[in-house]
C-alpha cells in the first residue's frame, strides 16, 4: 500500500499551521542541556516571601515547562494524582542537576507547585489548539471537557477572563520579579512592598498611565492600611480584598503572586490543631474553674441570705449606724473582716446626705471614703471600682471608694499638722485633705467677714499672690461661702457652662456639680467637669482675641476621648481626633488631658509634624497606656492619608513620641492640678515644641503647694467672675 499525504489520504487531516500561529514555539531549552553536560549550573535567588527572582528565574520557569512536557502524560487530569509521584521526583532531580537550589521541603514544594501551573497551561494549550477540531480524537481529554461540571466552571472562567475588570499588564514578568524590578529602580532598602502597591504597578500599561478605577482602589487601600492592624489584616481579609470587595481565598495572598502565603508574608507559624492530651488538659482546667465558680456562687448565696436577713431590720439599723458618724467629713480607720479582721488603711469618711460615688448612688450599707494611707499593701477593696477597674486598696490612694459601715471607725487622733520639724507627719506624706485643714485654720475667721459678694473681685490679681507664709486662699473662701449660701448647698445641685465650638471643635454644655466644687475646696481628685472649666478659663483669658494663640493651640475633649470610650467605641474616638486634626491649616499643638480611669496626664500632639509630647506627673511611660497610644498613632496615620501627605516608606509607621521631664507629684491626688498647670505654662510660653527637659522658666522637680493653690484660685475666681454661683 503506497503512502498517502495531504488531502489525498483516507483521513481528512488538516494542514499543520502551528508555525504560522505560534511565533515563539515550544522551547526544549537546549542550552540548559548542553550546560548540564558541561557541569555548568545556574544560580537562582529568592525574595523575603520565598518567591523565585533573579536573572535566571525566567529560565528556570521555562525549563520547568519543558520537563513537565517530557515526563507528565497529557492524559493526567489532576496534578495531585499520586501516580505522578515518581514523575514529579524526576522533575525535581533534573532541576537540581542544572540549578543551585537547596534540597529542602519548602523549595521542592514551590518548584512542584510551579510545575503544576505549567502542566495546567500545557493542557489548556492542547485543548484550545487541537480539540476544537473534531476530527482529532484524544479520548481522555474529550471525556473530561464533556463533563457538565467542567463545562460550567469553564464557562464561568472564560467569561471572567475575557473581560477582566482590572487587567494585568505585565505579561510573564510576575509579581515577584515586578517587585524586584521596582526595588532595584528606586534603590530602596526595603525587602518587600505592600500587596496593593504591587497590584497597582502590575496594572500600569507601557505608556505609564494609571486608570482612574485602579487609582481609586489604590487610594482606598492606603486609607484602610492606616486603620487596620497587621493582625487584623492577617486574621480576616486583607486590605486589597476589602477594597476590591472580593472574598479572600485560603493559602494565598492577593497581589503578591505565586508562592507567597499568609504564613510566609506575616512570618507567623501555622496554627496546629490541639492534640488529644491538650484537649483533655484544657477540659480538666475548665472543670476546675466551673467547680470553683459553683463554690463561689454558693458562698455568695449564703452571704446574700445573711444580708437579706439583716436587711429586714436595716432601715432603722442603717440610720442608727450612719448616725454614729459625724455629719460631713471625718478622719477614719478602715478595716476588713476577711480573711482576718484587721486594720488596712486610713482616710476620710464622707457622711453627706445624697452623696454620690462617681456620679452613682452608693450601695446600701456603705459610705463614701477617700483613701489616704494604706497599711496592708495586699488588701482588696470591699467593692471593686468599676470605673477605674481598681481591685487593690493601694491603687485607690487619693480616690473615692465605697466602704461597709461596720468596718469604718472614726479616728479622733489623726494629726493634721506636724508639731515640729522632727515630729509628726512629713508634709509630703501627709494627706492632702489634712493639709487643707491647715489652710482652713487660718481662713475660718476671714470667711466669716467676707459677705455674700465682694465689692471688687479684681482687687487681687491671681498672678501676684502673697508670699507663702502669708498666703490665704481668698477666692476659694469666697466661693465656698457663696456655695453654702446658694442653692448649690443642696445635694444634686449643678451649674451649666457653655463650651463654644472653637474650644473642642463642637458646641456643648459642661456640667459642674457641688461634688466638683467640694473636690477643689478640699484638694481632692478632680473630675472632667473641673478640667474642662479650667480649659474654658484658659480660652477666655489667654486665647480669646489673640489670633496667634488661638491659631496655635487647640484642645481635645476628655469627654469624647478617654479610656472607657477608647475600649468601647474606638472608631468614634478616632473619627473625632481625625476631624479635630483636619480643622487645622497650620502647625497646631493639641492639648489633650487624658484620664486613664484613675489618673490624669497630658498629651500635646502636633499632627502635622507627627510628634506627641507625653507629660506624666507620676513618671510613667506611654507604653503603660497601649490603647491610648494605638489610638493616637492610628489617628495621625489616617490624618496623614486624608491630607495626602507623602511620607517615606521607611518612616511611614514611625510617629515620634517624646517623654517630657515635667515636674512630678508626690501623692496620689495632685495629677489633675498638675495637668491644668502644664496647659497654662505651655500656652503662656507660646511654643509649639516642648523641650524634653521642660521649659527653663518652669523647670522644677515638684510643684509647691502654693503653685497648685494658684491654679485653684484662678478656677474659683473664674467661677465668681462668670457668676456661676450666686445667692
Amino acid at each position: 500500500m503506497g503512502k498517502v499525504s495531504g488531502s489525498k489520504s483516507g483521513y481528512d487531516t488538516p494542514d499543520d499551521t502551528s508555525e504560522k500561529e505560534i511565533t515563539r514555539g515550544i522551547t526544549i531549552m537546549k542550552s540548559i542541556i548542553r550546560d548540564r553536560d558541561k557541569a555548568v549550573t545556574y544560580n537562582v535567588n529568592w525574595n523575603a516571601d520565598n518567591q523565585l527572582i533573579g536573572s535566571n528565574a525566567a529560565k528556570l520557569a521555562s525549563y520547568i515547562g519543558t520537563l513537565v512536557r517530557m515526563h507528565i502524560p497529557i492524559t493526567a487530569t489532576r496534578w495531585s494524582n499520586k501516580e505522578l509521584g515518581s514523575a514529579k521526583d524526576k522533575i525535581w532531580t533534573e532541576i537540581l542537576r542544572s540549578f543551585n537550589i537547596e534540597d529542602t521541603t519548602i523549595r521542592k514544594k514551590y518548584i512542584l507547585q510551579l510545575a503544576g501551573k505549567r502542566h495546567r497551561g500545557w493542557r489548556t494549550f492542547l485543548t484550545n489548539k487541537y480539540l476544537k477540531d473534531k476530527e482529532i480524537f484524544l479520548l481522555n481529554m474529550i471525556r473530561n471537557i464533556q463533563d457538565e461540571n467542567f463545562k460550567k466552571v469553564s464557562a464561568t472562567n472564560r467569561e471572567r477572563a475575557s473581560n477582566p475588570t482590572y487587567a494585568y499588564k505585565k505579561g510573564r514578568l510576575g509579581y515577584a520579579r515586578l517587585e524586584e524590578k521596582i526595588l532595584d529602580e528606586t534603590k530602596s532598602d526595603a525587602t518587600s512592598l505592600p500587596p496593593h502597591v504591587l497590584w497597582k504597578e502590575a496594572r500600569v500599561g507601557k505608556d505609564g498611565t494609571v486608570r482612574d478605577d485602579v487609582q481609586h482602589i489604590y487610594d482606598e487601600c492606603e486609607t484602610l492600611s492606616q486603620s487596620i492592624s497587621t493582625a487584623e489584616d492577617q486574621e480576616n481579609r486583607s486590605v486589597l480584598s476589602r477594597a476590591l470587595n472580593v472574598p479572600e481565598y485560603p493559602g494565598r495572598v492577593r497581589g503578591k503572586g505565586h508562592g507567597c502565603t499568609p504564613t510566609s508574608l506575616y512570618k507567623n507559624p501555622r496554627r496546629r490543631n490541639s492534640s488529644n492530651q491538650e484537649v483533655m488538659e484544657t477540659l480538666q482546667a475548665l472543670q476546675a474553674q466551673v467547680l470553683q465558680l459553683q463554690k463561689d456562687n454558693e458562698r455568695y448565696r449564703c452571704m446574700e441570705k445573711c444580708s437579706s436577713q439583716l436587711k429586714e431590720t436595716s432601715e432603722k439599723a442603717s440610720i442608727n449606724c450612719q448616725n454614729k458618724f459625724p455629719e460631713g467629713i471625718s478622719s477614719c480607720q478602715l478595716y476588713l473582716s476577711s480573711p482576718t479582721y484587721r486594720l488596712v488603711g486610713k482616710g476620710k469618711v464622707h457622711n453627706t446626705s445624697g452623696d454620690l460615688l462617681h456620679h452613682r448612688p452608693l450601695p446600701d450599707g456603705h459610705l463614701k471614703v477617700s483613701v489616704d494611707v494604706v497599711l496592708d499593701k495586699d488588701a482588696l477593696l470591699p467593692i471593686p471600682d468599676i470605673v477605674s477597674e481598681t481591685t487593690l486598696l493601694r491603687d485607690a490612694i487619693g480616690s473615692f471608694v465605697a466602704w461597709p459601715l461596720d468596718l469604718i471607725f472614726i479616728d479622733d487622733e489623726t494629726p493634721t499638722k506636724p508639731a515640729s520639724k522632727d515630729k509628726g507627719i512629713l508634709r509630703h506624706n501627709e494627706s492632702v485633705a489634712s493639709q487643707k485643714e491647715v489652710f482652713a485654720q487660718g481662713s475660718q475667721q476671714l470667711s466669716q467677714k467676707i459677705g455674700s459678694r465682694q465689692k471688687n473681685k479684681r482687687d487681687l490679681p491671681v498672678t501676684s499672690l502673697p508670699k507663702k507664709g502669708a498666703f490665704v486662699p481668698r477666692y476659694q473662701i469666697s466661693l465656698e461661702t457663696l456655695v453654702d449660701s446658694s442653692d448649690m448647698a443642696t445635694a444634686g445641685a449643678i451649674r451649666l457652662l457653655d463650651m463654644e465650638e472653637d474650644i473642642f471643635g463642637y458646641s456643648c454644655t459642661e456640667t459642674v456639680g457641688k461634688e466638683d466644687l467640694e473636690h477643689i475646696f478640699r484638694h481632692q481628685e478632680l473630675g472632667v467637669g473641673v478640667i474642662h472649666t479650667y480649659i474654658r478659663f484658659l480660652y477666655d483669658n489667654f486665647m480669646r482675641g489673640n489670633d496667634q494663640l488661638s491659631n496655635r493651640f487647640r484642645f481635645v475633649s476628655s469627654s469624647l476621648v478617654n479610656k472607657a470610650l477608647i475600649c468601647r467605641e474606638p472608631d468614634s474616638c478616632r473619627e473625632y481626633l481625625v476631624k479635630r486634626f483636619m480643622a487645622s491649616s497650620t502647625n497646631n499643638l493639641y492639648l489633650w488631658p487624658y484620664n486613664s480611669g484613675c489618673h490624669w496626664l497630658l498629651l500635646a500632639i502636633d499632627p502635622l509634624k507627627e510628634v506627641v509630647y507625653f507629660l506624666n506627673s507620676i513618671d510613667g511611660e506611654w507604653t503603660n497606656y497601649p490603647d491610648m497610644k494605638q489610638l493616637v498613632d492610628t489617628s495621625i496615620k489616617v490624618f496623614r492619608s486624608q491630607r495626602q501627605a507623602r511620607v517615606p516608606r521607611t518612616k511611614s509607621s514611625n510617629i515620634t513620641w517624646i517623654k517630657v521631664q515635667c515636674p512630678l507629684q508626690r501623692n496620689g491626688i495632685d495629677c489633675g492640678y498638675f495637668v491644668m498647670r502644664f496647659m497654662r505654662e505651655i500656652i503662656n510660653m507660646n511654643q509649639i515644641e516642648i523641650p524634653i527637659t521642660y521649659f527653663d522658666e518652669y523647670k522644677c522637680a515638684h510643684y509647691t503647694r502654693l503653685q497648685l493653690e494658684q491654679i485653684k484660685e484662678e478656677l474659683c475666681q473664674y467661677f465668681i467672675v462668670k457668676r456661676l454661683i450666686s445667692i
